[in-house]
Order: structure tokens, then C-alpha cells, then sequence
């Protein structure tokens, strides 16, 4: 019982100690190439090919990994809060460093591809250009356009930025021992979260509900879970071995990854699934989030390819991986003089890689962290300027005596 409690603690401090785990972003890296190469393989027709076509084309599931990815690390700060071990930002700190993150490496894709792009620009008219630059895409019909339309998952996942603060809201009395129910809660949304396709939810033409946030929460809440056990102290250890072990947990990814790739995860194509089939694709997209994240940060082990710098590179690069390599692809085909869909997987895969991934460097290097290092700066001026307003000395009015002493310094 005693070499029980030992273990468990000795994980918990372990995971506490990890503010940041290198192998995540490994596993961000991994993600983004998938979204590249289902996209690859749809555009060449490799998706038409029997069996492994379905197997291509699946490898959309990496936005679900996405999706944990934000639910863990942003959800985080709160379940710790709950937990007495931090305090959750502020939520103006929060949403600056999320438009930070997102908005600015974002326009600069947009505003390309919108004027130079000629598959987009031709029919780029000021709603194309509202509702693209304003990440409203999936609300607005026939907005989804040449080189922009995997814009529509960051548009979901805006709008998981923007709901968060009220999710955190709703369970912030589940607190201190009241904490052990914020697992519950999360599961209980993501349960009910699945019924969001069976709902007649009003849409105009051309706009399905079953793009929007709601029908996505299962994949958030899967990340969401993760960050409500990693320092919880109260669940067995039996439960943490199990989510811990690397095999077990991957090999339950890839059979819910074997399973979305058939009719049970949706049709092939880009066919209307039914509403069953989409809580089915809901369903096993959870589990691979969480079955392939959970090891990395519940597991003691380590993961050199993840935690490679290679990985480690393709992780910090990835949101321009993601931003560019439709608009790569998009010219990989004239400009190599490649038919779309007549073939050549793996020559357009190699080339959208070799394209992508200097763009995607330059990104980052260029935009992406250069708003992310304001954004910090800003941080620490305001918090600067807070602790200058505390230290001020009190105003001593004239005739009035000072009952601590002239000049005296607040502290509160």
C-alpha cells in the first residue's frame, strides 16, 4: 500500500514538474504533417485507392489531436487552480496571447492567398474577405475558398478560445475536495456534446451545424480530461498505469483510428455522413486524441523521436504547416505541370514537404514569435506597472497627519 501511494505521488510530481512537455510538441509536429498529407492525398486520388485510400483520407483525424492539444494545455491552468497548485491567467492576458498566437501569421496567409492565389482571388468579394479575415468561414456560406479551406478547424478552434473562459466559469465552484467532480463534468459534456447531430439545428444554405464548435466539444474535452487527471491525486494508480502505458493506449488510438476509416467513421468522399456516423467520427476521434496524448504525460517514459529536435522543430513549426501548405499544394501542381487527381502521391507529398515546411520556418521565425514575445512584453509591463501603483506612496493631505508615518509605502 505504502510502494502504491510512493508511485502515485512520485508520478503526480513528476507531471507537475513538466510545465512544459517537450514530447507534445513532438506529437503537435506529427499532427500537422497529417493534415498535409490527407490533403495530398484527396488532391492527388490516392483517397480513391481501395482500402489504404480510406486510410489517407482519415488522417484528418490529426485535427483531433489538435483539438486535445488545446483543450490540455489551455484547460490546464484551471484544473491546477482547482487543485490550489497555480492560478489561471487573467482572462485579458489569456485572449491577448491567444490573438497573438493566432491572429496575426493567420491575416498574413489570408491576405496572400486572397490577392495572389488565382483560384481564390478571382472570386475573392468582400464577403469572402470579411469572413475569412474574421475566422467566420463555417457560418458564413460559400466563404471557404482555394488554399483556405482547412481554415474551417480554426475557426472551431477560436471558438473554443472564446468559449473556454465561460467553461471555467461554470465548474469554478468545483474546488479544493469539491475538485474530484471536474472529471465527471468533463465527461458529461463530452456525452452530451454527441448528440449535437442529432439535433435540426436552423443553418443558411450551403452551412452545415455539424462544422461548428458543439459538434467538436468531445475532442476538446478529451485534451480538457487529460488536464483534469495529470495532477489529480486522488485517482488509483491502477487507472494512471493504464493511461500511462505508451503500447496500451496507442494501440487503442489505432484500432478507433481502423474504425474511423471505415463506413462506421462516415463515408468515403466528401459525402454527408449521417448523424450517427458523425457521433461515431466524434466518438473514436476522442479516443485517439486522448489514447495518444495520455502516455506522454502521464507516462514516466520517454520518447526520444517526439522529444528529438527534429520533432521539436516541426512542432514550432507547425501552425505554419498548417496555415501554408494548402496554398502550397495549390501551386505544386501547375508549376511541376502535375494533373490534380490523376496520381503522383507521393511526388506531390515530397514536394508540398520540401515547399511547406521553409515557409512554414520562415513563419515562425518572421511573425510567429516575434507576437508572442509583445505579447509577453506587454505582460510584464502591465504587471509593472500594477506593482508600481501598489509600492506609490500614499498622497498626504495637508493637515491631515499620516497615522503610520510620512512617506509611509502601501503594501495593500
Amino acid at each position: 500500500m505504502t510502494a502504491t501511494l510512493a508511485a502515485d505521488t512520485a508520478a503526480t510530481t513528476s507531471a507537475r514538474s513538466r510545465g512544459f512537455v517537450p514530447a507534445l510538441e513532438g506529437m503537435r509536429g506529427m499532427a500537422a504533417l497529417g493534415v498535409l498529407l490527407t490533403h495530398v492525398a484527396f488532391q492527388t486520388g490516392a483517397t480513391s485507392t481501395p482500402v489504404l485510400g480510406r486510410i489517407w483520407e482519415r488522417f484528418d483525424m490529426a485535427v483531433a489531436v489538435f483539438f486535445a492539444l488545446s483543450g490540455f494545455l489551455l484547460w490546464r491552468p484551471h484544473a491546477q487552480a482547482a487543485r490550489g497548485l497555480g492560478t489561471a491567467p487573467p482572462t485579458g492576458n489569456y485572449l491577448r496571447h491567444r490573438a497573438a498566437r493566432i491572429l496575426p501569421a493567420y491575416w498574413m496567409v489570408v491576405g496572400a492567398v486572397l490577392v495572389l492565389l488565382p483560384g481564390a482571388s478571382d472570386t475573392a468579394g468582400l464577403r469572402v474577405w470579411a469572413s475569412n479575415l474574421a475566422l467566420l468561414q463555417v457560418f458564413v456560406p460559400l466563404t471557404l475558398t482555394d488554399g483556405l479551406t482547412q481554415m474551417w478547424s480554426l475557426s472551431v478552434e477560436v471558438a473554443f478560445y472564446l468559449v473556454l473562459p465561460v467553461l471555467a466559469l461554470a465548474v469554478v465552484r468545483l474546488r479544493g475536495k469539491s475538485a474530484r467532480w471536474r472529471v465527471p463534468a468533463v465527461l458529461g459534456l463530452a456525452l452530451v456534446s454527441l448528440s449535437w447531430n442529432f439535433l435540426p439545428v436552423p443553418t443558411p444554405d450551403a452551412i452545415h451545424a455539424d462544422n461548428w464548435l458543439p459538434a467538436y466539444l468531445p475532442w476538446f474535452a478529451a485534451g480538457i480530461l487529460l488536464a483534469e487527471l495529470v495532477d489529480d491525486v486522488h485517482p488509483l494508480s491502477l487507472w494512471r498505469r493504464i493511461a500511462g502505458n505508451q503500447l496500451l493506449m496507442w494501440t487503442v488510438a489505432l484500432i478507433a483510428f481502423l474504425l474511423s476509416s471505415t463506413d462506421f467513421g462516415g463515408p468515403a468522399g466528401l459525402t454527408r455522413a449521417e448523424p450517427w456516423q458523425y457521433a461515431a467520427k466524434m466518438a473514436l476521434g476522442a479516443i485517439i486524441g486522448f489514447g495518444l496524448l495520455a502516455p506522454l504525460v502521464l507516462g514516466d517514459r520517454k520518447h526520444r523521436w517526439l522529444e528529438s529536435s527534429a520533432a521539436a522543430t516541426l512542432g514550432r513549426w507547425s501552425y505554419g504547416i498548417f496555415l501554408w501548405h494548402l496554398a502550397v499544394l495549390s501551386i505544386v501542381f501547375p508549376v511541376f505541370g502535375i494533373l490534380p487527381f490523376q496520381g503522383n502521391f507521393v511526388h506531390v507529398l515530397v514536394l508540398t514537404v520540401a515547399i511547406t515546411l521553409p515557409v512554414a520556418a520562415a513563419s515562425y521565425a518572421l511573425v510567429e514569435e516575434p507576437t508572442r514575445k509583445l505579447a509577453r512584453r506587454m505582460d510584464r509591463r502591465k504587471s509593472e506597472r500594477k506593482i508600481a501603483a501598489v509600492e506609490e506612496p500614499e498622497p498626504v493631505l495637508p493637515g491631515v497627519p499620516d497615522p503610520v508615518g510620512i512617506g509611509a509605502t502601501r503594501v495593500g
